[in-house]
């Protein structure tokens, strides 16, 4: 991965079709990382049989080529996490959209997992963590790091240059808001 580093932080100042080329190269040493992680989100995230794997990890490519760039593997990953998160809110808001007014989500959150039972949830949690993000970026980017990407506690501390204990703390803060958020608007 060490050469994947010094790819990565050549990228900073690129032109854009510069970028284009660096995700064409970089992509490829991910790939079977992000279709693991496609893999579980997409199921995770309710899109099941209609999104497959290839299709979420695609996207992910097309959103990271069109991207302003990584500073190194750590950025990369996050930023293809935050792809992928994309990708299936976009796809939840089509199937949402197509059943025009399936009612109200249930959403549960339990001291372990988020849990979203319907498309309308997935938008619903997107919705609150974008909330979130505005007033606590940190804890907004450890869920898209933990949920979305499915990472571990040490992952995640890694992608985003943190202490695993910092980790702890803002998850269990962002699942406490998201929580109250989620309940709130449900009600």
């Amino acid at each position: 991965m060490a050469d994947s580093d010094s790819s990565a932080e050549e990228n900073v100042d690129k032109t854009s079709a510069e970028r284009r080329a660096l995700a064409d190269e970089l992509f490829p040493l991910f790939y079977e990382e992000l279709r693991r992680i496609g893999r579980r989100e997409r199921r995770r995230g309710g899109a099941g049989d209609t999104m497959q794997t290839t299709a979420l990890v695609n996207e992910a490519y097309l959103k990271l080529r069109a991207s302003k760039g990584w500073t190194d593997d750590r950025h990369f990953l996050s930023a293809a996490a935050l792809a992928m998160r994309h990708a299936l809110v976009n796809h939840a808001k089509g199937r949402v959209a197509k059943k025009r007014g399936g009612g109200d989500a249930r959403l549960s959150l339990t001291q372990a997992d988020l849990s979203i039972d319907t498309d309308e949830g997935f938008v619903a949690l997107s919705d609150a963590l974008e909330r979130l993000a505005t007033e606590a970026p940190r804890a907004a980017r450890v869920v898209e790091c933990r949920y979305f990407a499915g990472y571990s506690e040490p992952e995640t501390a890694r992608v985003l240059g943190t202490s695993e204990r910092t980790v702890r703390r803002e998850w269990t803060l962002a699942k406490t808001w998201l929580y109250r958020e989620l309940s709130i608007r449900s009600e």
